[in-house]
């Protein structure tokens, strides 16, 4: 493979030959917000829960969010299992109008497990960046996802063969933005830190963690309306004018 030299938007260039690019999944390449919003509609729907005194959809999507949110960080520090996050996220949400039913929460834990991976939305040029980068780059996924699922999603959106590795955090045992995760992608991809570089949407989660790591940080950032600081890009697109 050809070296090839990392461009910043911020200087003229920064001169490290780089191998190999990680990405993260969910929120960076596979559209979490709207995959996971399209499988929730059809649960509300096919479940009637706006009999269970939601005001409407989007009140429901907005607590599960939020619920949701609490569960990850919890799976994050090891204080909540993959198993039991399952339900647990649905269960605050229902508490939220009242309902305190464990059988609903479990059905709509198992559902939406089944249904949300099989959703195909990419976030927008994602294919098209994945296809520029693949021929020059060594191109692999790190993922606090769960392994089986996140297999699912690649192949269902047709991304999968673009990736020699996939670096779960079930797979690693370690989580980002845990040292441990990056050490064992290092070793499984032979990665040297210097020549990697990792791309996500959690500044805390995927760039700082990379960052300690050794590894060079890039921040996508679509929706956050702040001024833009370091390698942070607001397109995916932008990519292909820095690498």
């Amino acid at each position: 493979m050809d070296t090839h030299y990392f461009r910043t938007k911020y200087t003229v260039l920064t001169r490290i030959a780089i191998k190999h690019i990680f990405f993260d999944l969910d929120r960076t390449l596979w559209d979490f917000e709207q995959n996971s919003r399209n499988t929730l509609a059809e649960l509300y729907g096919e479940y009637k829960l706006q009999e269970l005194g939601y005001t409407d959809f989007d009140q429901f999507f907005d607590i599960y969010r939020a619920k949701n949110e609490i569960c990850w960080a919890l799976y994050r520090e090891n204080r909540l299992s993959k198993e039991s996050m399952r339900s647990k996220r649905f269960k605050m949400s229902l508490q939220e109008v009242g309902h305190t039913g464990n059988t609903l929460a479990a059905t709509l834990g198992e559902e939406y497990v089944l249904r949300s991976p099989r959703q195909t939305l990419l976030m927008d040029g994602s294919a098209e960046v994945l296809e520029y980068l693949a021929p020059r780059y060594n191109l692999h996924i790190i993922t606090n996802g769960f392994e089986e699922i996140q297999h699912i999603k690649m192949k269902a959106c047709k991304i999968d063969h673009y990736f020699r590795e996939v670096i779960t955090s079930e797979r690693a045992g370690s989580k980002k933005p845990q040292p441990g995760i990056f050490d064992f992608a290092f070793r499984l991809t032979k990665a040297q830190p210097v020549e990697s570089v990792m791309i996500g949407d959690d500044h805390d989660i995927d760039v700082a963690g990379a960052q300690r790591a050794g590894m060079t940080g890039i921040h996508y950032a679509p929706g956050i309306d702040v001024p833009l600081a370091g390698n942070t890009i607001r397109h995916l697109r932008e990519l292909m004018d820095m690498f």
